[in-house]
């Protein structure tokens, strides 16, 4: 985690303190001089890698107000930035802070504009931190950290004055629904306990006398005081501070400050460094006074750790996505060493059910023919000689003289058909061979009998889905030879015997 650490400068010096988790601790002043700016630079580049905050709390400080319309984005930028130069055209330490916008029909905008004019103190420290490129958060000036002071002790009047000790210094800050009005630095020539309180009290009555002069309070209105002071110092205060109709004192112990600040080491005096050292990092304003440039290794700073976070968030979820593939693979490992077992124990059941049952009557190659060909059968479109059977009935009922003496039906592929070298049917097609006699009498003729066989043949022929083949006509029609009356010979001479071939093609 990077190190924050804090410089407050004063006019003669400048302090360092650590800050962590609430924690400040201090770790060195350095004078003006130049072995005092020689051991701040090698102070500095010990501690290059932190982020360093510069809170200054110099009597060189200058406040403004001003009202400007009400304005938004670049046209409200545009009008402070010409009044910050126009007022402060000599440093260029300046800011605008906000206080609110005026309850009129214009909603005009008031403004604090404030600048550190001490150039000559702020520019060497500044300098020295540019050249050592280090990372600055900010530079603030320590009467806008009373803002968050205020809210911390949850003070709730309009107006409010705040007396701190500093370095050697009171700091007095005048604020108005919590909002930095005025502040001014006064010199302490006493540094005792007792001289302490005496002016705690005497600085307040001039501040209020100020403020009386300036008209930013009407006469007779309620002031209230809070002074920040040690315990042990509280007493000495008490005694010296003493309220009256229109300024009232409100003494508060730095120790009760920095447990409501959220400081864990309270302050050892009543100097309050280390209170402010701990908001300049907890709860520090918004606006500052440092510009772009000299906070630039500051942004490279922030950019650097958002990339970090960015690269850590992604690796983090990686690591989960790894895990979470982790445990998917186990899972599944474990599903299909469940599922394997399961299968072995269905075998061994099945197994166990098998040996119960009767023995087949046939080995398990010829059941295995039997089912291929039943198979084959059902492709074939699951047929059967009825169709066909119906078909042949139906021209025999046209054809009375003949007679059947047997039909043979088979699906499929089958040998070729008496007399002829090539297959009869192929995969897919049934054939039925018909054999019969037709009788007319003994007075029939060849031709009669001839012409009763056609019209059979002609009555098959006509259903489209059958082919009918003559395998053997009722008499030898070849045109070598005549027909001949069978008047002459016995009576079975007049039933003559025919074959025929019927396919039909079914569904693949």
């Amino acid at each position: 985690m990077t190190e924050r650490r804090v410089l407050l400068l004063s006019t003669h010096q400048l302090a360092a303190f650590a800050w962590h988790s609430g924690n400040v601790r201090g770790e060195g002043v350095f004078d003006g001089g130049s072995e005092g700016m020689a051991a701040f630079q090698a102070y500095l580049a010990e501690h290059a890698s932190s982020v360093f905050t510069l809170v200054a709390n110099v009597a060189e400080e200058s406040f403004q107000s001003e009202t400007i319309p009400f304005l938004q984005s670049r046209d409200r930028s545009a009008v402070i930035t010409r009044k910050l130069s126009q007022l402060f055209y000599t440093t260029p330490y300046t800011a605008a802070f906000s206080l609110g916008y005026e309850k009129t029909r214009r909603k005009d905008e008031r403004l604090l504009l404030a600048a550190l004019t001490a150039t000559g103190t702020i520019d060497p420290w500044v300098n020295a931190l540019r050249e050592a490129r280090v990372a600055l958060a900010g530079l603030h000036s320590l009467p806008f950290l009373g803002e968050a002071l205020l809210r911390r002790l949850k003070v709730r009047e309009d107006r409010c004055i705040v007396l701190s000790l500093q370095d050697q210094s009171i700091r007095e800050t005048y604020y108005e629904r919590g909002k930095l009005h005025f502040s001014r630095l006064s010199p302490l020539a006493n540094t005792s306990i007792g001289g302490i309180a005496q002016a705690f009290s005497t600085e307040a009555v001039k501040l209020q006398q100020y403020l009386l002069s300036q008209r930013q309070i009407a006469r007779n209105q309620p002031l209230r005081a809070i002074v920040i002071a040690h315990p042990q110092a509280l007493s000495a205060v008490d005694a010296s501070c003493v309220s009256t109709d229109s300024l009232a004192f409100s003494i508060v112990s730095t120790d009760d400050c920095a447990r409501q600040c959220g400081l864990k080491t309270a302050p050892a005096d009543s100097h309050a460094d280390a209170l402010f050292a701990h908001l300049a990092i907890a709860d520090a304003p918004a606006l500052q006074f440092a510009k772009a440039p000299l906070r630039h290794d500051y942004r490279i700073w922030q950019i650097r750790n958002a990339l970090f976070a960015l690269g850590t968030v992604t690796l983090l979820a990686c690591v989960l996505y790894a895990g979470k593939s982790l445990f998917d693979t186990w899972s599944l490992g474990n599903e299909a060493e469940s599922t394997a077992l399961k299968a072995q124990e269905a075998r061994q059941r099945y197994e166990d059910i098998r040996r119960t049952f009767p023995p087949i009557p046939t080995d398990n190659e010829t059941l295995r023919r039997i089912i291929d060909r039943y198979v084959a059968f059902e492709r074939g479109g699951g047929s059967s000689p009825e169709t066909t059977y119906r078909e042949i009935s139906a021209a025999l009922a046209g054809s009375p003289a003949i007679d059947l003496d047997g039909i043979s039906w088979k699906s499929g592929a089958v040998g070729p058909a008496p007399g002829n070298a090539q297959p009869s049917t192929a995969n897919g097609q049934q054939l039925t061979q018909i054999k019969g006699t037709i009788n007319l009498g003994a007075r029939a003729t060849p031709r009669q009998t001839l012409a009763a066989f056609d019209h059979f043949v002609a009555d098959l022929r006509s259903n489209a889905a059958l082919e009918v083949r003559v395998v053997q006509q009722p008499f030898d029609i070849d045109s070598g030879k005549s027909l001949r009356s069978s008047g002459d010979g016995d009576a079975e001479s007049s039933v003559r015997p025919f074959a025929l071939e019927l396919i039909r093609k079914t569904l693949p």
